[in-house]
């Protein structure tokens, strides 16, 4: 048995005939190629990097956060102690 047929959970899977097609395979000179040309590695890494949905979210934590200590800090409170 085959690893890739353990990625088809069973035989009544819904899109199985769909998945047994494969990727589609284009000439370089069919309308569809034409149309949307492969895009280059390094803008295709470009879009799956790691970016920032909520710019300024992770200053205004540390902000926030600093002055929280430095109430606590200067009013000289006790931590609160956890008991088990």
């Amino acid at each position: 048995m085959d690893s890739e047929d353990n990625l088809i959970p069973t035989l009544s899977f819904r899109y199985k005939h769909v998945y047994e097609k494969g990727k589609p395979v284009h000439n370089k000179t069919d309308s569809f190629t034409l149309k949307h040309p492969p895009m280059d590695l390094g803008r295709r890494a470009k879009i799956f990097s790691p970016f920032d949905a909520l710019k300024g979210f992770s200053e205004e934590l540390i902000r926030t956060e600093t002055e929280i200590e430095d109430i606590y800090t200067n009013h000289e409170f006790e931590p609160i102690v956890e008991f088990p």
